[in-house]
């Protein structure tokens, strides 16, 4: 029998109204031009239909109908249906969007579209906002795609905010959701490559409903279950001590991997995967689940470079250059199988060293964390059914487990809290609400709680991660400025080549693979990487650009003849996070700099040539500035010129000649996260001491990715944990001292 994932329900979507009647009407209104349905001159018309001649029509069905899932007739049903979808004909599509704006969006960012929205319904400020009296909602379909297409460039910038906010939202919602796109694309519900298998058992605390406060203690209380916080409970309890790992999200089995893209952004990623920055320029993906970003990522298990060893060193934290620090490398490493000996390639993978190869640039393998086994599987970014992904629930959090530690999943830290003494201020537990699963998805019963628990413990680990751990250390009442500051986001543009044949980019292993050759371009450490990425769809579609409904749908189906590369700077310009001033859910102001856009201008000229010199037809990127490569009809002569193509190049000196990738007119991503809590040798310039202790507290301590003293330059797993087991190794041994002490 054909493996089939457990259904993951959801929280129910809340009946708060987020917009009013007509409101919602414009705004579906606006969906419908960013997702119409494209029929023939003779069909059915409503509204948000989009006409097109019928020799169009039948080209695109044909061209549909040979990837769709289905033989024959099935298959040109399948590519009809696919043309005719549109936003407001999914019901699941309203949902979704209610889903978003009342759980995910600011309130400052929903007072202001419904203020746009209000606008729109008025003659007045229609005739503001598309130079026409005439409501947008009753404007045929091809005069609405040039109105909302107008707003990308408007003169007033609310608008080109409102136009970078929506068709963003509109196009992950419609991939996310859509009936139709995957048959579409053949694209199978699970990996058709790995073997299901039964991850660690875990159990967690539960509590009986009371209206007391419920009082817990132990020895040591760790706030998230992540990267970082797995490493120091396992060494924390295999030390002997009391630890309770506790986490706002919940755990998810093994059999109920891969989630399909809807269940997972919203049960395994930050904010249902909806974070951006304030800009609206960039994506940030983060891990909001048991065992944090390690459960979710894609296995790239790189060790951070010299380079950066060294800059960090010389800002007065000698450790990193020293054996101590590498035998932490190595023991981390060693603990979840990581090896490159193992690896299966898949296409684009392998399209990035083979190009590299025909070009000269450095490249090579990416060790993968998968216990030295081969693991080609690409739907591990929605959970790893097979559990050869050795992260934190398969390694650390079960070792943690098997030496006593304790889990509470569904806990939410309001503060920590402290208690004066001889020695100043000493963190003595937390502050926090749990949910139970039941209550989180809105279930009544005896199951079904919520209560405020205090966390008594010697010592407290924040390990939250870099867009949370300073906001609580903020709602805690301390007050170092360097708190939420220093932010690094790993800033990634996108490039898909498409191709003659079918590449099925789905399958296997993401990110087996990466070119070094412009990681230093500035000769202090600053520069690009070129990295593969994961092609689910859903992870990838959204963040092209939006032409108009058609194209977007054929650019779409091209998904199952594409590779894609990311061009990862290592930044050296930063921004920071900060509570909304409304409802304190995190907030994050940063914009890719000039300096920082050059690098990964230049990666992706290089990333352009690998493609051209593996066969692509056409090269897309994630600027709306940039128009796509489309190669001439292939002969001898082009493929002799190699990249001296005479079309490739004027490609390339148009890209580096503008200015490079203005940041409102590209969607850039963020799956790394670094340095809101920083490390560093003084309280005037940092957050944490060399031991991850905060500055001006006894027995608190930040560990996970935001105490790096700058970005990391390489995804950020390893050198995380590596820094959680070196701090959790001496917290242990200060509370054997403090032990010792008390004795005698």
């Amino acid at each position: 029998m054909a493996y089939v994932p457990l259904d993951v329900p959801l929280p129910p979507v809340s009946s708060t109204p987020i917009f009013t009647g007509h409101q919602w009407v414009t705004l579906m209104a606006l969906a419908d031009t960013v997702i119409p349905s494209i029929r023939g001159p003779t069909a059915y018309k409503s509204a948000s239909t989009k006409v097109i001649p019928h020799s169009e029509l039948n080209r695109n069905i044909s061209t549909l109908a040979r990837s769709a899932s289905g033989p024959g007739s099935d298959a040109t049903t399948i590519a009809i249906q696919y043309l005719e979808e549109d936003a407001s004909s999914n019901p699941h599509f309203r949902e979704a969007l209610q889903r978003v704006f009342s759980d995910f969006v600011p309130e400052e960012g929903r007072y202001g579209l419904s203020s746009v929205l209000t606008a729109l319904n008025s003659r007045a400020g229609s005739l503001l906002l598309t130079g026409s009296v005439t409501l947008i909602q009753d404007q045929p379909i091809y005069m609405r795609e040039r109105i909302f297409r107008g707003w990308e460039t408007s003169r007033l910038r609310p608008m080109r905010a409102v136009y970078r906010a929506l068709s963003g939202l509109f196009k992950r919602t419609w991939v996310t959701n859509s009936p139709t796109l995957c048959p579409v694309l053949g694209f199978p519900r699970v990996p058709v490559h790995g073997k299901p298998a039964d991850g660690f058992k875990f159990s967690f605390v539960q509590l009986p409903p009371a209206e007391e406060t419920e009082i817990i203690e132990t020895d040591v209380v760790i706030i998230g279950s992540g990267c970082g916080g797995s490493v120091a409970a396992k060494n924390l309890a295999e030390a002997g001590h009391k630890v309770l790992v506790v986490d706002k999200s919940y755990h998810y089995a093994s059999n109920q991997f891969p989630m399909n893209a809807n269940e997972g952004f919203i049960n395994m990623f930050e904010a249902g995967g909806a974070v951006s920055t304030d800009d609206g320029c960039m994506a940030v993906l983060a891990g909001s689940t048991w065992g944090g970003g390690g459960t979710i990522n894609w296995s790239a298990s790189l060790q951070p470079q010299r380079f950066v060893r060294e800059e960090w060193a010389n800002s007065g934290l000698p450790f990193f250059t020293t054996m101590e620090f590498q035998r932490s490398l190595d023991r981390v490493s060693e603990r979840m199988g990581v090896s490159s000996e193992h690896i299966k390639h898949n296409k684009g993978n392998r399209m990035l060293l083979e190009g590299s190869r025909r070009l000269g640039y450095a490249a090579k393998a990416v060790p993968q964390n998968t216990g030295g086994n081969e693991h080609y599987c690409g739907y591990c970014t929605l959970g790893c059914h097979s559990a050869g992904k050795k992260g934190p629930t398969e390694t650390f959090l079960a070792d943690a487990a098997t030496a006593g530690a304790v889990f509470m999943e569904g806990f939410r830290a309001d503060r920590v809290i402290f208690a004066e003494t001889e020695g100043g201020k000493a963190a003595s537990g937390v502050e926090g609400t749990w949910t139970s699963r039941d209550s989180y998805l809105g279930e009544t019963g005896l199951g079904a709680v919520k209560r405020k628990v205090i966390i008594k413990a010697q010592q407290v680990v924040v390990s939250c991660g870099t867009l949370q751990s300073p906001l609580l250390l903020l709602r805690s009442g301390l007050r170092n400025p360097h708190i939420g500051r220093h932010l690094h986001l790993h800033p990634v543009a996108i490039a898909a080549a498409v191709f003659d044949h079918k590449t099925r980019p789905w399958e296997g292993a993401a990110l087996t693979s990466v070119v070094n050759e412009f990681e230093n371009l500035d000769g202090h450490g600053h520069g690009a990487k070129i990295e593969a990425l994961s092609m689910l769809p859903a992870a990838f579609l959204p963040l092209f650009p939006w032409r108009d409904g058609l194209d977007f749908k054929l650019w779409a189906h091209k998904l199952t003849r594409m590779a894609g590369l990311i061009m990862l700077a290592r930044d050296r310009d930063t921004g920071r996070v900060y509570p909304d001033p409304v409802d304190g859910r995190c907030r994050i102001a940063y914009t890719v700099s000039p300096f920082d856009r050059k690098h990964i201008v230049e990666a992706l000229a290089a990333s352009a040539k690998i493609m051209f010199v593996s066969g692509a037809r056409e090269i897309h990127t994630t600027s709306r500035e940039i128009p796509p490569f489309i190669r001439s009809s292939a002969s001898d002569a082009e493929d002799a010129e190699g990249v001296n193509n005479a079309g490739l190049q004027a490609w390339i000196a148009e890209l580096r000649h503008k200015r490079p990738l203005n940041p409102e007119r590209t969607m850039f991503a963020s799956a790394h996260q670094m340095g809101t809590c920083r490390m560093g040798k003084s309280p005037k310039t940092s957050v944490v001491d060399s031991d991850c202790g905060v500055w001006g507290t006894q027995g608190l301590y930040v560990v996970d990715a935001s105490v790096f003293p700058s970005a990391s330059g390489v995804n950020p797993m390893i050198t995380n944990m590596a820094i959680a087991d070196w701090a959790s190794r001496n917290i242990a041994r200060s509370m054997r001292r403090q032990e010792e002490r008390a004795r005698l």
